[in-house]
Protein backbone atom coordinates (compact mmCIF):
# COMPACT_ATOMS: atom_id res chain seq x y z
CA UNK A 1 0.00 0.00 0.00
CA UNK A 2 1.57 3.33 -1.09
CA UNK A 3 -0.01 5.68 2.14
CA UNK A 4 0.93 8.71 -0.13
CA UNK A 5 -1.03 7.82 -3.32
CA UNK A 6 -4.02 6.37 -1.18
CA UNK A 7 -3.93 9.82 0.65
CA UNK A 8 -3.93 11.34 -2.74
CA UNK A 9 -6.89 9.95 -3.76
CA UNK A 10 -9.17 10.45 -0.50
CA UNK A 11 -8.13 14.39 -0.67
CA UNK A 12 -7.05 14.22 2.63
CA UNK A 13 -3.98 12.99 5.29
CA UNK A 14 -4.16 9.72 6.30
CA UNK A 15 -3.10 9.81 10.28
CA UNK A 16 -3.64 6.60 11.34
CA UNK A 17 -2.17 4.03 8.78
CA UNK A 18 -2.94 0.98 10.21
CA UNK A 19 -6.56 1.62 9.74
CA UNK A 20 -6.40 1.85 6.01
CA UNK A 21 -4.13 -1.39 5.86
CA UNK A 22 -6.94 -3.33 7.86
CA UNK A 23 -9.50 -1.50 5.36
CA UNK A 24 -8.06 -2.99 2.12
CA UNK A 25 -7.26 -6.31 3.83
CA UNK A 26 -9.48 -9.01 2.26
CA UNK A 27 -10.20 -12.25 4.36
CA UNK A 28 -8.43 -14.11 2.11
CA UNK A 29 -5.03 -12.03 2.89
CA UNK A 30 -6.11 -12.97 6.87
CA UNK A 31 -6.66 -16.31 6.24
CA UNK A 32 -3.10 -16.66 5.16
CA UNK A 33 -1.31 -14.08 7.46
CA UNK A 34 -3.13 -14.62 11.20
CA UNK A 35 -1.32 -11.24 12.25
CA UNK A 36 -3.51 -9.23 9.91
CA UNK A 37 -7.18 -8.02 10.62
CA UNK A 38 -9.65 -8.14 7.88
CA UNK A 39 -11.95 -5.04 6.60
CA UNK A 40 -15.31 -6.58 7.56
CA UNK A 41 -15.42 -4.35 10.81
CA UNK A 42 -14.73 -1.23 8.88
CA UNK A 43 -17.24 -2.31 5.93
CA UNK A 44 -19.61 -3.08 8.73
CA UNK A 45 -18.99 0.88 9.85
CA UNK A 46 -18.34 1.97 6.19
CA UNK A 47 -21.97 0.84 5.19
CA UNK A 48 -23.64 2.66 8.03
CA UNK A 49 -21.91 5.89 7.19
CA UNK A 50 -22.36 5.79 3.22
CA UNK A 51 -25.96 5.15 4.12
CA UNK A 52 -26.68 8.20 6.57
CA UNK A 53 -24.13 10.67 3.96
CA UNK A 54 -26.18 9.41 0.93
CA UNK A 55 -29.71 9.84 2.61
CA UNK A 56 -28.55 13.38 3.79
CA UNK A 57 -27.23 14.55 0.45
CA UNK A 58 -31.09 13.15 -1.41
CA UNK A 59 -32.78 14.70 1.61
CA UNK A 60 -31.47 17.76 0.17
CA UNK A 61 -30.75 17.60 -3.43
CA UNK A 62 -34.30 16.15 -4.07
CA UNK A 63 -36.31 18.45 -1.77
CA UNK A 64 -39.90 17.58 -3.85
CA UNK A 65 -39.35 13.66 -4.26
CA UNK A 66 -41.46 11.35 -2.09
CA UNK A 67 -39.49 8.81 0.51
CA UNK A 68 -40.02 5.74 -1.80
CA UNK A 69 -37.99 7.03 -4.31
CA UNK A 70 -35.28 8.84 -2.02
CA UNK A 71 -35.04 4.80 -0.87
CA UNK A 72 -34.98 3.56 -4.23
CA UNK A 73 -32.25 5.99 -5.18
CA UNK A 74 -30.22 5.57 -2.46
CA UNK A 75 -30.15 1.83 -2.75
CA UNK A 76 -28.99 2.29 -6.72
CA UNK A 77 -26.25 4.63 -5.14
CA UNK A 78 -25.10 2.01 -2.64
CA UNK A 79 -25.46 -1.07 -4.30
CA UNK A 80 -22.62 -3.40 -4.88
CA UNK A 81 -22.37 -2.94 -8.44
CA UNK A 82 -22.39 1.32 -8.01
CA UNK A 83 -19.92 1.23 -5.43
CA UNK A 84 -17.21 -1.63 -7.77
CA UNK A 85 -17.94 1.32 -10.17
CA UNK A 86 -16.53 3.81 -8.30
CA UNK A 87 -14.10 1.97 -6.73
CA UNK A 88 -12.61 1.33 -10.05
CA UNK A 89 -12.61 4.78 -11.29
CA UNK A 90 -10.41 6.13 -8.06
CA UNK A 91 -8.08 2.95 -8.11
CA UNK A 92 -8.83 1.15 -4.64
CA UNK A 93 -8.14 -2.08 -5.81
CA UNK A 94 -4.40 -1.86 -6.22
CA UNK A 95 -4.25 -1.13 -2.22
CA UNK A 96 -5.92 -4.28 -1.77
CA UNK A 97 -4.12 -7.42 0.42
CA UNK A 98 -5.03 -10.49 -1.19
CA UNK A 99 -4.72 -14.20 -0.74
CA UNK A 100 -1.80 -15.39 -3.86
CA UNK A 101 -5.35 -17.72 -4.68
CA UNK A 102 -7.46 -14.04 -4.73
CA UNK A 103 -4.80 -12.57 -6.56
CA UNK A 104 -4.38 -14.92 -9.38
CA UNK A 105 -8.21 -15.30 -9.95
CA UNK A 106 -8.16 -11.24 -10.50
CA UNK A 107 -9.30 -10.22 -7.40
CA UNK A 108 -8.41 -7.03 -7.83
CA UNK A 109 -11.02 -6.55 -10.65
CA UNK A 110 -14.00 -8.65 -8.62
CA UNK A 111 -16.98 -6.29 -7.97
CA UNK A 112 -18.05 -8.06 -4.97
CA UNK A 113 -14.67 -7.03 -3.56
CA UNK A 114 -14.56 -3.85 -4.91
CA UNK A 115 -17.49 -2.86 -3.36
CA UNK A 116 -16.47 -4.33 0.46
CA UNK A 117 -13.29 -2.37 0.20
CA UNK A 118 -15.13 1.10 -0.96
CA UNK A 119 -17.73 0.58 2.40
CA UNK A 120 -14.03 -0.49 4.28
CA UNK A 121 -12.48 2.51 3.06
CA UNK A 122 -15.43 4.96 4.44
CA UNK A 123 -15.42 3.16 7.50
CA UNK A 124 -11.79 4.05 8.16
CA UNK A 125 -11.70 7.68 6.74
CA UNK A 126 -15.04 8.08 9.32
CA UNK A 127 -12.75 6.95 11.96
CA UNK A 128 -9.13 8.83 10.79
CA UNK A 129 -10.97 12.00 9.85
CA UNK A 130 -14.48 12.28 10.64
CA UNK A 131 -17.68 12.73 8.81
CA UNK A 132 -16.99 16.11 7.16
CA UNK A 133 -13.60 14.05 5.34
CA UNK A 134 -16.16 11.76 4.26
CA UNK A 135 -18.97 13.81 2.73
CA UNK A 136 -15.94 15.72 0.84
CA UNK A 137 -14.80 12.66 -0.57
CA UNK A 138 -17.79 10.68 -1.42
CA UNK A 139 -18.92 14.48 -3.04
CA UNK A 140 -15.94 13.61 -5.42
CA UNK A 141 -16.02 10.07 -6.32
CA UNK A 142 -20.11 8.32 -5.75
CA UNK A 143 -22.29 11.24 -5.23
CA UNK A 144 -21.96 12.51 -9.27
CA UNK A 145 -23.55 9.09 -10.14
CA UNK A 146 -26.86 10.50 -9.36
CA UNK A 147 -27.42 12.09 -12.91
CA UNK A 148 -26.63 9.10 -14.61
CA UNK A 149 -28.95 7.01 -12.14
CA UNK A 150 -31.75 9.55 -12.36
CA UNK A 151 -30.94 9.63 -16.95
CA UNK A 152 -30.61 5.50 -17.18
CA UNK A 153 -33.90 4.67 -14.17
CA UNK A 154 -31.26 3.09 -12.33
CA UNK A 155 -32.94 3.20 -9.23
CA UNK A 156 -35.77 0.99 -10.12
CA UNK A 157 -34.43 -2.74 -9.61
CA UNK A 158 -32.37 -3.34 -12.46
CA UNK A 159 -34.61 -5.89 -14.82
CA UNK A 160 -37.48 -3.27 -14.68
CA UNK A 161 -34.90 -0.36 -15.72
CA UNK A 162 -33.77 -2.87 -18.90
CA UNK A 163 -37.21 -3.74 -19.82
CA UNK A 164 -38.00 -0.16 -19.96
CA UNK A 165 -34.71 0.79 -21.50
CA UNK A 166 -35.43 -1.97 -23.99
CA UNK A 167 -39.09 -0.92 -24.70
CA UNK A 168 -37.84 2.69 -25.47
CA UNK A 169 -34.84 1.76 -27.48
CA UNK A 170 -36.40 -0.82 -29.63
CA UNK A 171 -40.04 -1.54 -28.62
CA UNK A 172 -39.45 -5.04 -26.95
CA UNK A 173 -39.34 -6.39 -24.13
CA UNK A 174 -36.61 -8.11 -23.34
CA UNK A 175 -36.67 -12.26 -22.59
CA UNK A 176 -34.64 -14.26 -20.22
CA UNK A 177 -33.15 -17.80 -20.99
CA UNK A 178 -31.10 -20.43 -18.62
CA UNK A 179 -27.80 -20.95 -20.65
CA UNK A 180 -26.56 -23.22 -18.22
CA UNK A 181 -27.30 -24.62 -14.90
CA UNK A 182 -24.40 -26.48 -12.52
CA UNK A 183 -23.42 -27.50 -9.40
CA UNK A 184 -25.35 -30.11 -6.73
CA UNK A 185 -28.84 -29.40 -5.94
CA UNK A 186 -27.85 -27.68 -2.70
CA UNK A 187 -25.21 -25.24 -4.31
CA UNK A 188 -27.01 -24.43 -7.80
CA UNK A 189 -25.25 -21.89 -10.30
CA UNK A 190 -27.43 -20.88 -13.26
CA UNK A 191 -26.28 -18.69 -15.85
CA UNK A 192 -29.05 -16.86 -17.66
CA UNK A 193 -28.67 -14.62 -21.33
CA UNK A 194 -31.11 -11.79 -21.49
CA UNK A 195 -32.05 -10.96 -25.01
CA UNK A 196 -33.95 -8.58 -27.30
CA UNK A 197 -35.12 -10.44 -30.29
CA UNK A 198 -32.43 -13.31 -31.23
CA UNK A 199 -30.25 -10.93 -29.59
CA UNK A 200 -28.50 -11.60 -26.73
CA UNK A 201 -27.66 -8.33 -24.94
CA UNK A 202 -25.95 -9.69 -21.71
CA UNK A 203 -24.77 -12.45 -19.34
CA UNK A 204 -25.34 -13.51 -15.35
CA UNK A 205 -24.77 -16.08 -13.19
CA UNK A 206 -26.27 -16.55 -9.84
CA UNK A 207 -27.24 -19.31 -6.75
CA UNK A 208 -30.81 -18.57 -8.31
CA UNK A 209 -32.84 -17.95 -11.90
CA UNK A 210 -33.77 -14.84 -10.24
CA UNK A 211 -30.61 -13.34 -9.20
CA UNK A 212 -28.61 -15.11 -12.46
CA UNK A 213 -31.57 -12.15 -14.02
CA UNK A 214 -30.85 -9.06 -12.11
CA UNK A 215 -27.22 -9.81 -13.02
CA UNK A 216 -27.97 -10.22 -16.73
CA UNK A 217 -29.73 -7.03 -16.60
CA UNK A 218 -27.31 -5.30 -14.87
CA UNK A 219 -24.27 -6.35 -16.98
CA UNK A 220 -26.98 -5.42 -20.83
CA UNK A 221 -27.41 -2.32 -18.75
CA UNK A 222 -23.87 -1.44 -18.50
CA UNK A 223 -23.14 -2.61 -21.89
CA UNK A 224 -25.57 -0.40 -23.35
CA UNK A 225 -25.74 2.87 -21.57
CA UNK A 226 -21.89 2.38 -20.20
CA UNK A 227 -23.37 2.53 -16.21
Amino acid sequence: MNITTLSAQLGTDINAVELFEEAFTHKSYANEDREAKDNERLEFLGDAVLELLVTEHLFEVLPNEPEGVLTKLRSALVSGFSLAIVAKKVGLGKHLRLSHGEEKSGGREKNPILANVFEATIGALYLDSGPEAVKEFLERTLLPRLPEVLEGNLHLDPKSAFQEFSQEKWDTTPEYQVLDESGPDHKKKFTVGVFVGEKQMGTGTGSSKQKAEISAAENAMKLECGK
